[in-house]
């Protein structure tokens, strides 16, 4: 079989010379069809033959170049899908034919490259090597290649989990460096482990959580992270959720314990608790009690950073924030995919890479590139210069509710309000977002079933250390008390409680009390309950006497004007009749002695303005009299003058 397969070849060989005519130009390094008909057949019989079908090119007048490239493309397409074979000398040969460094060839070619020495790193990494093999891995181009990196990390990790925490110290020194590069590797594993844990697929489940156990380990992401872990795991009790949540602890216990004592405490308070209901399978008790043996050797066998992997120092740390239950997360899994770019931007692309490179690795530029490189950063500076001055408006909001997803977990990952208080400050809220801490808390507290004072106890202390707080849930409960009507009865009585505990303890000032103006038009049914549970958990807390003279305070008076009107006797009644109600009449004694001061006072008045009226009626009839009087008088002396006359 070999002898006629050499025959058929060289009898084809000899026919395609013969048919060619004088004037073709072969190109070096480019094989003919019959060469690659030979390769085809020969070592890769099952492999797709290179299409011949395409005419050659012919004539001196053609252009060899064109050919050149074309060639080499369908070569390249062939390697990739099973096609001809080609050796690493013509590979390299075939490349350094390649005369334009920035076509889409030669990208292919640098992505191919960049993609195998990514691979043979990462699979080469170990406690003995991994400082040499991060100063290779920085020579490589890790903004471009990021997608293969970080899947070359999750497939090494995924076939050898007992290197887990030497990929994490991996990912610790390029999160340091290159932040996108531990936030990309961050989302695809939480992915990995969202699907594993729909599919109940063990093996896969306790291997993610295991890589992200040893990244929190190494702070590249938030305790939050594992807090969410655990809680989810013990949601829903089985023997294997109980089992995986268990080598999840072993790896993450000691650093939970130090970054959030009351969370670990809490977890461990739910493996206590599952152990006593006694409903899982025996085995996995065992497992349980081995897991509080761990603990109680303090994690002796399970630290949480060996000495070698500790590479990272503090200040040089970047930690994620990153929610497990996301649904905004995505794997960006196109770039994992090669596609080339404008040859402009591949340039630029590559020089800033030499250029972040350099830095990273402390690398002086040489003295006869200092021109250029002075001119180069003389363009970087200028183009940085004209971003900064771009004003980039953002409505998405998408900060906003990164911190407000942040100060959620925050609070509900809390055990004692002291710790959620810390925790907060830590969050390094900026100016003007206080108002945010504030709403989330209100917020918090009115979804409980009943009124927890965790959430007012952490308002309590916000406002003593910061009086931007002060001032915020004072604005907090002006709206509140102008949108109570929109609130259910339940939610209503939990944010009541809420600013009572903040009056009682002088967290705030009485003076937000200005607002309130209790009369029959300013009040709503709502805006009664409202009040009336306020002063109940005041008098309760504090006890009517206190109560009484907290609001008989000369210097608090000007804010209890609306609470006790004195503008009009029908303001006067609804006020005392309100408070009788609730049953704080004894709050209104003085507002009741100003009332029948002032009907006192009116009835006196009316009985004066009555004498007076009387008095200038009877002086009106006497005066009436009198006229009567003289009038008569006239007429009578009139009559005896006439009698005299005549008698004369």
């Amino acid at each position: 079989m070999g002898k006629k397969s050499s025959s058929s070849s060289s009898s084809s060989d000899s026919d395609e010379k013969a048919q060619a005519p004088k004037g073709e130009v072969q190109p070096k390094g480019v094989e003919t069809n019959a060469d690659q008909r030979r390769g085809g057949d020969g070592g890769q019989g099952g492999r797709q033959r290179v299409d011949s079908s395409r005419p050659e090119v012919k004539g001196e007048t053609d252009d060899i170049e064109a050919y050149k490239k074309r060639k080499i493309a369908d070569l390249e397409a062939l390697g990739r899908a099973g096609g001809v074979y080609i050796p690493p000398f013509k590979l390299a040969r075939l490349q350094e034919e390649i005369e334009d460094k920035t076509s889409p060839e030669y990208q292919r070619q640098t992505w191919e490259a960049l993609r195998k020495s990514i691979n043979g790193l990462v699979n080469k990494v170990n406690t003995g090597n991994i400082k040499n093999l991060v100063e290779e891995l920085f020579q490589e181009n890790l903004v471009r290649g990021r997608g293969l990196f970080v899947r070359a990390l999750v497939r090494a990790q995924m076939a050898s989990p007992g290197f887990t925490h030497v990929f994490a110290a991996l990912v610790a020194v390029i999160n340091s460096k290159l932040p996108e590069v531990g936030d990309l590797l961050i989302r695809r594993v939480i992915l990995q482990f969202r699907r594993a844990y729909k599919r109940n697929d063990k093996i896969v489940t306790t291997a993610a959580i295991k890589f992200m156990a040893h990244l929190v380990n190494q702070k590249v992401v938030s305790e939050l992270l594992a807090l969410h872990i655990a809680t989810l795991l013990l949601e829903r009790v089985t023997d294997d959720s109980i089992e995986v949540c268990v080598a999840f602890m072993q790896e993450v216990g000691l650093a939970l314990q130090e970054l959030s004592g009351a969370g670990s405490l809490a977890i461990f308070e739910r493996f206590r608790n599952i152990l006593h209901e006694g409903e899982i399978d025996r085995r996995v008790q065992y497992v349980i009690e081995g897991l509080f043996e761990v603990r109680r050797k303090k994690f002796a066998d399970y630290p949480a950073v060996v000495e070698e992997l500790d590479l990272v120092a503090e200040e040089d740390q970047i930690t994620h924030e990153v929610d497990l239950l996301d649904e905004n997360i995505k794997g960006d899994e196109i770039i994992n995919i090669f596609k080339a770019i404008p040859p402009e931007q591949y340039a630029g692309d590559e020089a800033k890479w030499k250029l972040i490179s350099a830095e990273i690795l402390g690398i002086e530029q040489d003295d006869d590139g200092s021109g250029s490189s002075d001119d180069s950063d003389d363009e970087e500076t200028a183009a940085a210069d004209a971003r900064a001055q771009q004003k980039i408006l953002d409505f998405t909001e998408q900060d906003l509710v990164n911190l407000r997803r942040s100060i959620y977990l925050v609070i509900m990952s809390s055990v004692h309000f002291e710790e959620c208080v810390h925790k907060i400050l830590k969050l390094n809220i900026a100016e003007g977002q206080e108002k945010e801490v504030c709403t989330m808390l209100i917020d918090c507290c009115a979804m409980e079933k009943m009124f927890n004072r965790f959430f007012a106890l952490q308002a309590e202390r916000l406002c003593r250390l910061n009086p931007a707080y002060q001032e915020n849930f004072l604005e907090a409960f002006e709206v509140q008390f102008n949108t109570v009507h929109r609130l259910e009865t339940n939610k209503l009585r939990n944010i009541g409680k809420f600013f009572s505990h903040l009056l009682y303890t002088d967290a705030l000032p009485w003076s937000l009390m200005h607002q309130i103006r209790i009369t029959e038009e300013t009040t709503t049914s709502s805006s009664r309950i409202f009040i009336k549970v306020i002063f109940q958990e005041l008098s309760e807390q504090w006890g009517v006497k206190k109560l009484v003279a907290r609001l008989k305070d000369e210097e608090q008076q000007q804010f209890f004007t609306g609470l006790f009107p004195r503008d009009h006797p029908k303001n006067i009644r609804f006020a005392i009749n309100y408070f009788t109600a609730i049953g704080l009449g004894v709050l209104t004694e003085d507002l009741r002695s100003y009332l029948e001061q002032a009907q006192s006072q009116q009835a006196a008045a009316g009985r004066a303005q009555a004498a007076e009226e009387s008095s200038s009626e009877s002086s009106s009839s006497s005066d009436s009299d009198s006229s009567d009087s003289d009038d008569s008088s006239d007429s009578s002396d009139s009559d005896d003058s006439d009698d005299s006359s005549d008698s004369e």
